[in-house]
């Protein structure tokens, strides 16, 4: 007998080690529910020595409440052995050790110990901490919605949330009100002090606008110098008087750099959201419009939307290319063409064969170019969505082999700086490769320098992971910028393309063949070609040649073509 005791207590105390050496919670109780068993990761849990929980019910030890609202889960212990099952609690419990005050994100369930008849002896309780789960998911999901700038709602959860309220309002549930907020003066404090400036301003402006609304309502970053407020059951009255609010607090502020004093302004335009609301882009359109009639008024002001803003906006054009825009996306009414790059000494076996250009076909099958609807593009940031177009369009036309490029020579796709600021489109590139068989040393990316600067963050990451890649880059409209040497240094180009300004005026003009000079050594130590744009004669192609550039694109070299007839 002793022999037999003594070997089911060895198999205890191992089973009781092996417990122990799991990495889950495990809590045994007996049939009224009180612990009988604690292993060590458990106590860890639960902040409670096993000595102390043994003999104690476990909502003695911890309160469970659900992680969003705090509403109590009740004893999960208790109903497992009420109703004979398992019992799990859901995704997003919160164990609260009551005597240490400690939370953790947990995964619970309870489970039924049967006895050898009909009964139960107690159950078996399975901890699984995942506090570091959540609070990466967390992070991500914070990530995701908000603007790392500011810290505010980004545009992606703001046309989520309005989304939200307006299926509401369509219910006629209740009143709410869009605002749109474009900042005046702005770009004065950004052009000379700087973009650490402007952001600094940004980020100080944001935790005003915010200081002036509800808690119920939301504050977004919808543009560079945009933001968005959504005001949650708010009469128009009342919405009036915050937009009055945030005008006025914004009027009365100095933003201070440097020892130097600038002030700022706001317009808003404001929406009342009742029952007959169109579209979320629609809702947008017609707060911009009305942003920009309070400009037209003076700026610094409010203004409330009415039909009449809309004939404004109309006037303008944008209303109605956004609608052109949108159709087009949607029923693939853009076209691809194709503008020739050739090498100035003929020499040249690599680099880029053709620049890719965006056309849309009119009603009446005429070429419109971006220069008539690009503007709109960009107010109403259907950029990303134009530039997801071009891109899946040149990879399908390289993949059929409608887009023939010879051996070792690429085209180049241009990117506006909404698509440089799009978090989610260096993953859409890297998905678009991947499925099209395109290889990555065909494709040359086009990027303004000033568009680089303003999404600094997003860009460089997009520029190094796609150039480790194989991608090419190219700097366009280079020398427009007062800071283009300045910030070529940081940049990871392949290709340096001149403004086409400076080039028009080579033969003729003694500075801009000096400048051009300039930028063709700066190119040469730094191992980076030269392009020559808007090159439209023989004479500007013969200055070029001799001047040293790589490249030429212009009326000189070949005109834009339809992909169609390549």
């Amino acid at each position: 007998m002793h022999q037999l005791e003594a070997a089911r207590e060895a198999g205890r105390g191992l089973a009781r080690r092996t417990l122990d050496a799991v990495g889950e919670g495990i809590i045994t109780t007996d049939v009224d529910g009180r612990i009988d068993y604690v292993n060590s990761a458990a106590e860890a849990i639960i902040g409670c020595r096993r000595d102390m929980a043994v003999g104690r019910v476990l909502t003695e030890l911890v309160s469970l409440v659900d992680e969003a609202d705090r509403r109590p889960l009740g004893d999960p212990v208790a109903r497992c052995l009420q109703e004979g099952a398992r019992i799990d609690l859901g995704r997003r419990s919160l164990l609260i050790a009551l005597a240490s005050g400690e939370e953790h994100s947990i995964e619970l369930s309870a489970s039924p110990i049967r006895t050898s008849g009909p009964g139960y002896q107690g159950a078996v309780i399975l901890l699984h901490d995942v506090s570091e789960i959540r609070g990466l998911a967390r992070q991500m999901s914070y990530q995701a919605s908000h603007d790392p700038l500011t810290g505010l709602a980004n545009r992606r959860e703001f046309e989520r949330r309005l989304e939200d309220v307006a299926a509401g309002a369509r219910s006629g549930s209740a009143t709410h009100v869009l605002c749109y907020l474009d900042l005046d003066r702005f770009k004065v404090v950004n052009d000379s002090c700087g973009h650490i400036a402007g952001d600094n301003l940004l980020r100080e402006l944001a935790g005003l606008i915010r200081g002036q609304v509800r808690d119920s309502d939301l504050v977004a970053r919808i543009g560079g110098d945009e933001f968005g407020m959504l005001l949650v059951g708010c009469p128009l009255e009342k919405a009036r008087q915050i937009a009055d609010d945030v005008c006025s607090a914004i009027r009365d502020y100095r933003f201070v750099w440097r020892d130097r004093i600038f002030t700022v302004g706001v317009s808003i335009g404001l929406v009342e959201m009742g029952h007959e609301i169109g579209t979320i882009e629609e809702l947008l359109g017609a707060a911009d419009s009305a942003c920009y009639v309070a400009k037209q008024k003076g700026r610094g002001r409010v203004h409330v939307y009415s039909a009449r803003d809309e004939a404004v906006a109309r006037q303008r054009g944008e209303i109605l290319w956004l609608q052109r825009i949108q159709k087009a996306l949607k029923e693939d009414d853009f076209e691809l063409f194709l503008q020739p790059i050739v090498s100035v000494t003929g020499r040249v076996d690599t680099g880029p064969a053709y620049e890719v250009l965006l056309r849309l076909r009119g009603d009446d099958n005429a070429i419109i170019t971006p220069a008539d609807f690009m503007q709109a593009a960009e107010r109403y940031h259907l950029m990303p969505n134009v530039d997801r177009w071009v891109l899946q369009a040149t990879f399908s036309a390289i993949g059929s082999g409608s887009l023939k490029l010879p051996d070792r020579r690429s085209c180049t796709i241009n990117l506006s700086g909404q698509t440089l600021g799009d978090p989610q489109f260096l993953d859409y590139v890297v998905d678009c490769l991947d499925r099209s068989g395109v290889t990555p040393d065909q494709i040359c990316f086009e990027v303004r320098e000033s568009s680089v600067i303003d999404n600094l963050s997003h860009a460089a990451r997009f520029i190094a992971v796609l150039h480790g890649m194989g991608c090419q880059f190219a700097l366009d409209d280079f020398g427009s910028g007062l800071g283009a040497f300045s910030n070529l240094r940081s940049l990871a180009m392949d290709y340096l393309k001149i403004d086409g300004s400076i080039i028009r005026g080579l033969g003729e003009d003694h500075m801009n063949e000096a400048m051009v000079t300039a930028m063709i050594n700066l190119a040469r130590t730094m191992d980076i070609r030269v392009i020559a744009e808007h090159v439209e004669n023989e004479s500007v192609f013969e200055v070029v040649r001799q001047m040293g550039v790589d490249f030429a694109q212009g009326f000189a070299v070949g005109r834009p073509e339809p992909l169609t007839t390549h």
